[in-house]
C-alpha cells in the first residue's frame, strides 16, 4: 500500500513538471523547483508520517489552501463533483424535482429530511409531494444515515423510485412511487403583472436560456397589457457571461456593446456585443438590485443603467467583476480560474475587492473610496468604479425583529404553515391572502410551550457593558443604573408577538401561501409588502422623476 501511494505521488510530479516545462511563463525554474519541493515533501509525508494519511484529503487540502490564497472564484473541481458543477452550468439534471433540506425535530432532536420545494409541474409535484413532508426513505435506504441524499434522488431519467412519506395529519407513514424525468431549472422562476400595466420578471440564474427565458417573459408580460416592466436581479449569484449578453441584448439595441474583458492572457481581451434585434428598446424599465446581485446580474444591471436604458432601484450589488473559465485537468476534473476582469460599457470595472494586494494577516478589504474613479453614463450621469453597482434609487433593506428572525431559524413558522395547510384545504389567491385577527392569535396560542427564545442586540449591548464596568472596577458604582437598564430592554416574548406583529404575519403569509401555490405564491404573497417593489410602482407613477433620474427632463 505505502509502495502504491510513493508511485501515485512520484506520478503527480512528473506530470506537474512536465506540465511547467512546457509553459512559456517567465517563471519556468521557479515553477519547477517549487513542483519538485513539494513533490518529495508529499512522499516524505507518505512514507513516514506516524498515522495513516490519505493522499488524495492530503492533496485536496493542498490544492484547495493554494487557491484559497487567490480568490474565492477560483476552484478545484474533482470528477465526483463535476455532475454538480455541470447542473449548475446548465441547469438541467435527471430526478423528481424535488428540494430537500434538514432540520432538527424540536422535541425527539434528530436530524430530519423534509420536502422543502416541489417544483412546478414535475415528478414530486405531480404525485402529491408536499412541502414539509418527512421523507423517511429512499428506495428502503434510511434518509438519517445518508448525507448524499441528493444523489439518491438523482438518476438516469426514466427510472423509479419510491419515497417513504410521513406527513403531518397522516395516522402512518405511506409510499410514493414516482419517475425521474428531465428536470430543468428554470432562470425566470416568476412572471406577472404586479400591478395594473406593470409586469414583472424575477430572474433568479444565467444558466442557458436566461435570455430566450426573459424574451419570453416579456412577450407574454404584454399580451397581458403590462406597459411598464421590474426585472427583479435581487439575490442573482450570475452564471453565463454569454447569458449577461442575450439578457441585455433583450433591452437595448443590437451592435451595442454590453461588457468587454481584460486578462494578463492576450486571448481573454475580448468585446461581447448585442447580436440580436432587441424584443423592446423602449417600455419603462427598472431592475431591481441587492447586495447579493452580483457578476452576470450586474453586467445586466450595469448595462442598464450605464445606457440610461432604465433605473436601479433597491442596494448596493455585491461587487464582482471577475471573469472565470474552465480548464480540464487530469482525471477528469476540472480547474475554474479567474482569467480576466470585465467592464461594462461606461469602461468601470465593478469588482469591489483587492485579492491582489491582501493584509499583514491575509485578509482582503474593499477598495477605498479615494481609489474609485468616476465615469458618464451615455446621458452624461455620473458613476462610479470599484464597489458595485450603486442603485440610482436606494432603498434601506428590512431587518426582521429579532423574535421574527427567531420564529424562522426554529422552523415554527415552516412547522405552523405545514399544519395550517392541513387543516385549510384552499385560500384565496397569493396576492389577496390575508390572515385575520383571529388567525394569528391561533398562531399565538400554538406557540405556547414552543422554544424560540432569542437574545436582542441592545440586550448585548448591556451585557457587554456591565461586563466591562466589572473589568473596569466601575461595576459598584452603576449597578443600579445597569439593574434599571436591564429591566427596560429585558424582552417579553408575548410583548414581542404583538409589538411585531405586522411583520411576523407577512412573513407567515409568505410560508402558507407556498402551501398551496408553491414557488410562485411566495413571490407573489410578498408584492404588498416589498418595499423595492412598492418603491419601483411608486416611481413608475411618478414618471417626471423616472424621466429626471435618467437625465431625459
Amino acid at each position: 500500500m505505502k509502495k502504491k501511494k510513493l508511485w501515485l505521488a512520484g506520478a503527480a510530479v512528473a506530470i506537474m513538471v512536465n506540465v511547467a516545462a512546457t509553459d512559456p511563463g517567465d517563471n519556468l525554474f521557479e515553477i519547477a523547483k517549487n513542483l519538485e519541493i513539494f513533490g518529495t515533501l508529499f512522499k516524505e509525508v507518505n512514507a513516514y508520517y506516524v498515522d495513516e494519511v490519505s493522499p488524495q484529503e492530503l492533496m485536496d487540502t493542498g490544492i484547495n489552501a493554494m487557491l484559497n490564497a487567490l480568490d474565492p472564484y477560483t476552484n478545484y473541481i474533482p470528477e465526483e463533483q463535476i455532475e454538480d458543477y455541470r447542473i449548475m452550468t446548465t441547469g438541467q439534471y435527471g430526478g423528481i424535482g424535488l428540494e430537500v433540506g434538514t432540520r432538527i425535530d424540536p422535541v425527539t432532536k434528530e436530524e430530519k429530511t423534509i420536502a422543502v420545494m416541489p417544483q412546478e409541474g414535475f415528478a414530486a409535484q405531480k404525485a402529491g409531494i408536499l412541502i414539509g413532508d418527512q421523507i423517511l426513505k429512499v428506495d428502503g435506504v434510511d434518509t438519517r444515515k445518508r448525507e448524499d441524499l441528493g444523489n439518491l434522488l438523482k438518476g438516469q431519467a426514466g427510472s423509479t423510485l419510491t419515497l417513504t412519506i410521513k406527513r403531518t395529519g397522516a395516522d402512518k407513514p405511506f409510499d410514493v412511487q414516482l419517475k425521474r424525468e428531465k428536470i430543468t431549472l428554470y432562470n425566470v422562476p416568476y412572471y406577472g403583472l404586479v400591478a395594473n400595466e406593470v409586469g414583472l420578471i424575477q430572474l433568479s440564474d444565467f444558466t442557458s436560456n436566461a435570455g430566450k427565458e426573459v424574451s419570453e417573459a416579456l412577450a407574454k408580460l404584454k399580451e397581458q397589457g403590462a406597459k411598464k416592466i421590474i426585472l427583479d436581479l435581487r439575490g442573482n449569484p450570475g452564471g453565463l457571461l454569454s447569458e449577461a449578453v442575450n439578457v441585455s441584448n433583450v433591452f437595448v439595441d443590437k451592435g451595442k456593446e454590453i461588457v468587454s474583458t481584460k486578462g494578463k492572457v492576450k486571448e481573454w481581451n475580448k468585446r461581447y456585443q448585442a447580436l440580436n434585434a432587441p424584443d423592446d428598446t423602449e417600455i419603462p424599465l427598472i431592475v431591481l438590485t441587492s447586495n447579493t446581485s452580483a457578476s452576470a446580474a450586474e453586467i445586466v444591471s450595469g448595462v442598464i443603467q450605464d445606457y440610461d436604458r432604465g433605473v436601479l432601484v433597491g442596494q448596493n450589488t455585491y461587487g464582482k467583476g471577475l471573469v472565470q473559465a474552465t480548464r480540464s485537468l487530469s482525471y477528469n476534473s476540472k480547474l475554474k480560474v479567474t482569467v480576466a476582469k470585465y467592464y461594462i460599457p461606461s469602461g468601470r470595472c465593478i469588482q469591489a475587492i483587492d485579492y491582489g494586494h491582501r493584509n499583514p494577516d491575509g485578509s482582503v478589504g474593499k477598495i477605498p473610496d479615494s481609489l474609485r474613479r468616476e465615469f458618464k453614463t451615455a446621458g452624461n450621469r455620473r458613476v462610479y468604479d470599484g464597489g458595485g453597482l450603486k442603485p440610482d434609487v436606494e432603498v434601506e433593506k428590512a431587518n426582521l425583529a429579532p423574535i421574527a428572525r427567531s420564529l424562522v431559524a426554529k422552523g415554527l413558522i415552516f412547522d405552523y404553515a405545514t399544519e395550517y395547510r392541513q387543516k385549510n384545504p384552499t385560500i384565496a389567491p397569493a396576492t389577496k391572502f390575508e390572515l385575520t385577527e383571529a388567525d394569528y392569535q391561533q398562531f399565538v396560542k400554538w406557540l405556547v410551550g414552543k422554544d424560540y427564545d432569542y437574545t436582542t442586540q441592545v440586550e448585548r449591548t448591556v451585557a457587554d457593558l456591565e461586563k466591562s464596568a466589572k473589568e473596569e472596577k466601575y461595576y459598584d458604582d452603576i449597578k443600579a443604573q445597569l439593574a434599571g437598564l436591564k429591566d427596560r430592554v429585558s424582552h417579553n416574548k408575548e410583548q414581542d408577538l404583538q409589538k411585531f406583529k405586522a411583520e411576523i404575519k407577512e412573513v407567515l403569509e409568505r410560508e402558507i401561501a407556498t402551501r398551496y401555490y408553491w414557488a410562485k405564491g411566495s413571490m407573489e404573497a410578498t408584492f404588498d409588502d416589498d418595499a423595492d417593489i412598492q418603491t419601483a410602482l411608486a416611481l413608475f407613477k411618478d414618471q417626471a422623476r423616472f424621466k429626471k433620474i435618467l437625465g431625459q427632463l
